[in-house]
This record gives C-alpha cells, structure tokens and sequence, in this order.
C-alpha cells in the first residue's frame, strides 16, 4: 500500500471510529445532559431561540456527515458496513424504551443518507455531504420522534438541532475537498 493509501486509509479509521463513538453518545446524552431533563422525557437542549430538541440530536447531525467521509476514504461496502454495526450498538446502548425507534430510526437515516450522497459526490462533495444529510436528518427525526413518543412534537427542533452541525461541518468539508485535490485523493465510492 502506498503511502497515499495508507495516509486515506488512516483517514477513514478515524471517520469510522468517531462515527461509531456518535451513536452511544446521542443515546446517553438524551437521558442524561440538557438544560432542562423532564421525568419520562428526554433531556432537551436548546437550538434556536425559543426551540428545544432532545440533546442527541448534535451528535446524530455529526453522524450523518461522518458516514459520509467513512464512504469518501474506506469506500460503500465500509460505509454499508458501519451502518449496520452502528444499528447494531444503537440497539445495545438505547434505553430499552428507545431502542427501537432508535436503531429503526439510524438505519434508515443512514441508508437514506447513503444513496444521496453516492450519485452526488461526484458533482461536489460539500454539495453531496450537505444534501444527503438534510435528507438523513429529516428521516431520522421523522421516524425516531413517532417511534418514540408517537409524535412529531419536537420535530423542528430535531431538524434545526441536526442541521447546527452539518452547516458547521461544512467548512470543514471544503477545506478536507481542497487537500484532497491538492494531493490527488480520489473518492472511494
């Protein structure tokens, strides 16, 4: 393997471990950490003025925007991997109240996710990270909010909560394009 490889290989590790780590994180923080934590309620953070979502929802944005980049250095099969593998530990660490709508919820986000940005990285990757996740994120807050609490009650706060985090990643995102044009990177799709 050349170093060029092994560099975008490294890469995608990276990618895939903190895509992983998003999981439990969002499960946890949504019964734990929020400025305000109701009994038999998630905890709710807010984001935007007025508006309040369940704290999960800034790593699930996150989430969304690192499967991406797990497809982008490790390729489809690795991104179809870590879906299943992160539906799988989201079924482990979801409260058992949640577990359900959220592994329900993250594979089909995900999947969702998956088959926009696939067709669209090749057009422009902030492009295809910023349209594959707003469609991601939509689909996971629809169907974790009435798999859950069999409402929508909280949804744009979900959709606001996610989307903080893919606009703020995507600066990130044309600058991690830019270097890899710079250094002749190509997409692993």
């Amino acid at each position: 393997m050349d170093d060029s490889k092994r560099r975008q290989t490294i890469e995608g590790i990276v990618y895939l471990t903190g895509f992983m780590l998003c999981i439990p994180a969002a499960n946890w923080l949504i019964g734990h950490v929020g400025t305000v934590c109701p009994p038999d309620s998630p905890c709710l953070v807010p984001v935007a003025p007025g508006l309040m979502a369940p704290s999960g929802v800034v790593t699930i944005g996150l989430a969304l925007v690192l499967r991406d980049l797990v497809q982008r250095r490790l390729g489809l099969r690795w991104a179809g991997l870590a879906i299943l593998a992160g539906g799988a530990i989201s079924a482990l660490v979801a409260p058992p109240a949640l577990a359900l709508a959220s592994t329900a919820a993250f594979l089909l986000s995900e999947f969702v996710d998956l088959a926009v940005f696939t067709p669209l990285q090749k057009r422009g990757l902030v492009l295809a990270v910023f349209l594959s996740s707003i469609v991601g994120l939509f689909v996971d807050s629809v169907v974790f909010l009435q798999l859950a609490f069999g409402n929508l009650d909280f949804l744009l706060g979900q959709v606001v909560g996610k989307a903080w985090m893919v606009v703020l990643s995507l600066p990130a995102i044309a600058l991690l394009r830019q270097r890899d044009a710079r250094l002749g990177y190509s997409a692993n799709s």
